[in-house]
């Protein structure tokens, strides 16, 4: 990861948003574990986690108003 890359974290609100998502017999449950930033180039993201999902798996959500 490049210096340019690590600065377009800095201070800048997240491009998406790290969930577990654990099914349920009638429902999913969405947890927020995290967040990405986008790179300034378009080819890949900064992730970070607070805590990983026991089965590994993470989904990442474009940011939006509503949640």
């Amino acid at each position: 990861m490049s210096k340019e890359d690590t600065q377009t974290t800095a201070g800048n609100a997240p491009t998406h948003i790290a969930y577990q998502v654990r099914e349920g017999s009638q429902k999913s449950y969405w947890t927020r574990i995290g967040a990405a930033w986008a790179h300034r180039d378009g080819k890949g993201f900064n992730l970070q986690l607070e805590c990983v999902p026991l089965d590994g798996k993470v989904t990442l959500r474009i940011v939006s108003e509503d949640k």
